[in-house]
């Protein structure tokens, strides 16, 4: 090939190794034929196609290339909406799909069905949001609709499966409050504090009392209410529209399902309420972890403010100043796009070696949201932890820096679209995005969003985010925890810090 490309002479260069032949890489090679490129309509490419059928139920696709598919129904409908039922329904359901239903007899015959065309399932719930999703062949997506109308709308909900399901339950609870990572723990205790029992603050995890109360007469009281078609959506990515509108019209357009007809009047309609407070638990944390290397004994505190819905458009600056403050575990693996020069790495973890780890959080809601900062340290040093974090607050409220701020942005754009390449990232993107407002917004104009904040806008939605009262919560040892209205007035003082306190004995 050398030869017949580059003569003898360069041949015989090659070939002893001593050097390369001297041809310019930036002009088109002599004798190779014009390369032809396939080419894509850019707005054809990226848009997202939504379609309504006649019952209220919207489909929306994304077509990728690819021999697979993602497709699935999102619900409106998790923990948020049990305020009429004993919390932990929709961790009953997750556990519950993709058991047997009217068309197959077990969940293994359902797992053996998607086997043929390559395929799994997965089922998850949120505080506001239930997905059902299966990753198959696009061949396969006649098959993939049927199943996921049957698992959807046609499921038995045997007392077997009933009493699986409690015993998942209990084991998942036990887990969850020994398990050596307190995040989903702290996260459930930040929006009890915040949203005092409404809404966004209801448990996602079934509480112990309710696991008893949950039977088949129940869920078919919660199904009747919430899995009606016009609170649902049929997202699919890497399929031709035209095949998903199809699909749906046969297995989704009337379909009775198995609890009758639905009844949406019941539905519960309520605004999250933001309340302030403060969720304890007192927890000796000293044998989470044992073995050779165990973690040492800590306290973790999570302190939050009300932020915005991810439909206002400060949104956007909110997301910018979560990157801003990004943060994490005091051992990290550096390196670019670790996010070492957010502010918890520089102005914290940087700085006070004592702190385990400090990380910034933002939970966003159709109506609410929360911004949090996660922190945690040795029990004896949790009041000077708590006063980090409260002059970290106050002092997002200054004016970022340009190069921080394009930083954030930067790191926010490349965050969103690497994520975005994947399959299932699309199809849940696609799929919330349309259940809460009936389009989508492209991540082309995000990116452009983003690129339009300020420091101006961090700094008023800082400003606005400061007049909230705290949500606080503290799991391990609490000797040394400030008291609420302490946390409250360092909140609202200039500098961020606690009020000095005056002990007669130590």
């Amino acid at each position: 090939v050398c030869m017949a490309k580059f003569g003898i002479a360069a041949y015989r260069k090659c070939s002893s190794g001593s050097g390369y032949p001297n041809i310019s890489l930036s002009a088109p090679l002599p004798g190779i034929p014009k390369p032809v490129f396939a080419a894509v309509d850019s707005h054809e490419q990226c848009e997202t196609k939504i379609t309504t059928l006649e019952n209220g139920l919207k489909v929306a696709s994304q077509n990728k290339f690819g021999q697979f598919c993602t497709v699935g129904i999102l619900v409106n409908s998790g923990s948020r909406h049990e305020t009429k039922y004993p919390s932990g329904i929709a961790h009953f359901l997750e556990k519950l799909a993709f058991s047997s239903t009217a068309q197959y007899g077990s969940k293994d015959e359902i797992l053996l069905t998607l086997e043929k065309h390559g395929g799994i399932c997965d089922c998850q719930t949120s505080r506001d949001t239930t997905m059902y999703a299966v990753s198959a062949e696009v061949k396969g997506l006649d098959t993939v609709v049927s199943l996921l109308s049957d698992a959807v709308l046609q499921p038995r909900l045997l007392d077997e499966e009933i009493e699986m399901t409690r015993m998942a339950v209990r084991f998942e609870l036990e887990d969850l409050s020994m398990r050596p990572d307190p995040e989903p723990l702290l996260t459930e205790m930040i929006h009890a504090a915040a949203y005092r029992g409404n809404t966004v603050g209801l448990p996602r995890f079934c509480p112990v009392e309710s696991v008893e109360k949950i039977d088949k007469k129940l869920l078919h009281m919660y199904l009747q209410s919430y899995y009606c078609p016009e609170r649902m959506v049929l997202a699919g990515v890497g399929i031709e529209h035209e095949q998903l509108v199809a699909c749906a019209r046969k297995y989704l357009l009337n379909v009775k399902p198995v609890w009758g007809a639905s009844t949406p009047t019941n539905v519960d309609l309520s605004v999250a309420q933001y309340t302030g407070g403060i969720v304890r638990m007192d927890k000796d944390m000293s044998d989470v972890s044992l073995g050779p290397t165990p973690i040492p004994e800590l306290t973790h505190i999570m302190i939050g403010l009300e932020s915005c819905s991810f439909l206002e458009d400060d949104f956007i600056p909110f997301a910018v100043l979560n990157m801003m403050m990004g943060g994490g575990g005091s051992f990290s693996a550096g390196g670019p796009g670790k996010g070492m020069f957010t502010r918890l790495y520089l102005n914290v973890l940087n700085r006070h070696h004592w702190m385990y780890n400090a990380t910034s959080y933002h939970h966003s809601y159709e109506d609410t949201g929360l911004l949090c900062i996660h922190a945690s340290a040795d029990p004896r040093q949790v009041r000077e932890m708590v006063e980090i974090l409260t002059r970290e607050f106050i002092q997002m409220a200054g004016t970022a820096g340009e190069m921080e701020l394009e930083r954030a942005k930067t790191q926010l754009k490349s965050m969103l679209m690497m994520n975005l390449e994947s399959r299932p990232v699309i199809f849940e993107d696609v799929g919330r995005q349309v259940l809460a407002t009936g389009k989508r917004k492209l991540p082309h104009e995000l990116c452009y969003l983003i690129s339009n904040v300020t420091a101006s806008d961090i700094k008023r939605v800082t400003t606005k985010m400061l007049c909230s009262k705290p949500a606080v919560a503290a799991l391990g040892d609490l000797t040394e925890m400030p008291s609420y209205e302490h946390i409250q007035a360092a909140l609202s003082s200039k500098d961020g810090h606690l009020p000095r306190m005056y002990r007669l004995f130590r």
